[in-house]
């Protein structure tokens, strides 16, 4: 007979929540900085928001602000290697979420930015997520959200987006 996995109920910085296990993902490896933490979850933080909670299960302290690269930088791209495809049980390229940490500085929002060098992949399907570090990277290691917004505005593409407009990729 199977056991039934129960709800775990979590204060985070956001309010107490109740965790569905199967919305936990496994991070393997943890993430940089916090390599022993290997359960997490995304909280959204605001209905249309780009910007998500990746919020530690076993330690409820630790919740990373993330969000979707896409949503500032068209043509952002990930290199991911066969070792890192064989470890998020990739299957198609379809089942994984590209997400990346945001800083916000204490009292200058206007400064937030995105740390663009370790993006997080999570395959939705298998539940699993790992962070690559990306090297030899055409981007940035810190990209600021206003510069999204002002070329936005003025109808130019961002710096390190290429100007493609063919929209980002996983490879």
């Amino acid at each position: 007979m199977a056991k039934r996995q129960v709800e775990r109920s979590i204060q985070t910085r956001l309010g107490r929540i109740a965790v569905d296990p199967g919305r936990i993902i496994h991070f393997p490896r943890g993430i940089i900085g916090f390599e022993d933490r290997k359960e997490f979850t995304l909280l959204q933080i605001k209905p249309d928001s780009p910007f998500l909670m990746l919020q530690c299960v076993s330690h409820p302290e630790l919740g990373l602000m993330v969000a979707d690269p896409f949503a500032f930088l068209k043509d952002y791209e990930v290199k991911v290697g066969n070792a890192e495809q064989r470890i998020l049980r990739l299957e198609n390229i379809r089942q994984v979420a590209v997400l990346v940490t945001v800083s916000i500085p204490k009292g200058r929002p206007e400064e937030t930015c995105l740390n663009l060098t370790g993006p997080i992949l999570v395959n939705y399907t298998a539940r699993i997520g790992l962070q690559i570090p990306q090297v030899d990277s055409k981007y940035p290691g810190r990209f600021f959200i206003k510069d999204s917004k002002e070329k936005k505005e003025t109808g130019e593409d961002p710096p390190g987006s290429g100007g493609s407009g063919k929209g980002g990729a996983v490879r």
